[in-house]
């Protein structure tokens, strides 16, 4: 069997990962869990980010169970969200779903010696799952001043349109593997993201100088108050629990909701 794929993001899978085990430094909520099944994978392992309000965190594993691919998370305190290598290097197993418990993996467990335990089993790809409903909205009541504002399930639904509007997206805020540019794909005008408890380094927020640095005002809604990969509970449920340098010039706040600090955004246009 090919070794199993290590990436920072779920959504760099390949199609070469159809068949493959992967390990992916994304949130363990049910769309990284389903992109992974879109592409194939065989077994699946993410970070549970903090696991977080209604254990969105790890929402996932149940899903894949379903489809009886197996699933597990590495905890967010044992390997910086984004960083793919930190998974098998230093990451420990903090939940499994049933299929991958019937092949011996439990929590407490080291990623590398769950990763063993799946390299040694007769895995099949993951069935084709049935499509998402619609992961982009606009809300269009909240923009003003010729600033839209979409609310994504991913980050990785930015795109060159949203240059200079304001994106809400229910995507972890760590950057992947360090890298600045992953921030955000484009010029966007304000970015929110999710937490994920922070975790190990604060690698949960670490967008936010990275946001910084390109001008562009950025928050973090506590995992606790609003479901990661759920864009539209980031809308509706989010409360602010960090901001970088710009947004707070802006009238950005700790402790905001979601929905006041876009205003503010639109409002210091």
């Amino acid at each position: 069997m090919p070794p199993p794929l290590v990436l920072d993001s779920v959504t760099h899978l390949p199609a070469e990962a159809r068949g493959r085990i992967a390990v992916c430094a994304s949130h363990g909520a049910v769309y990284a869990a389903w992109y992974g099944a879109k592409k194939g994978v065989s077994a699946l392992i993410l970070n549970d980010a903090g696991i977080g309000r209604e254990q969105a965190g790890i929402s996932g594993l149940a899903w894949l169970d379903g489809l009886g691919v197996p699933g597990a998370t590495v905890a967010h305190s044992s390997a910086r969200i984004g960083w793919g290598a930190d998974m098998p290097a230093r990451g420990v197993l903090s939940f499994v779903n049933a299929a991958a418990a019937s092949l011996g993996l439990r929590r407490g467990m080291t990623c590398a010696e769950g990763l063993d335990r799946l390299a040694r089993a007769a895995l099949a790809p993951s069935p084709s799952p049935a499509a998402l409903d619609e992961a982009r909205h606009e809300i269009t009541e909240a923009g003003g001043k010729g600033i839209r504002v979409f609310v994504l399930d991913s980050n990785g639904l930015v795109g060159s349109e949203d240059a200079g509007h304001i994106v809400v997206t229910a995507s972890h805020g760590g950057l992947l593997a360090g890298r600045p540019e992953t921030a955000v794909k484009s010029a966007v005008r304000a970015a929110v993201y999710v937490d994920a408890d922070r975790g190990l380094d604060d690698a949960g927020i670490s967008r936010l100088p990275a946001l910084e640095a390109r001008g562009i005002a950025g928050a973090m809604v506590s995992i606790f108050s609003a479901r990661i990969g759920d864009g539209l509970s980031v809308w509706n449920d989010g409360y602010v629990s960090a901001v970088n340098g710009i947004a707070e010039r802006r009238g950005g706040a700790i402790g905001q909701s979601t929905k006041d600090f876009v205003a503010a955004m639109v409002a210091a246009a």
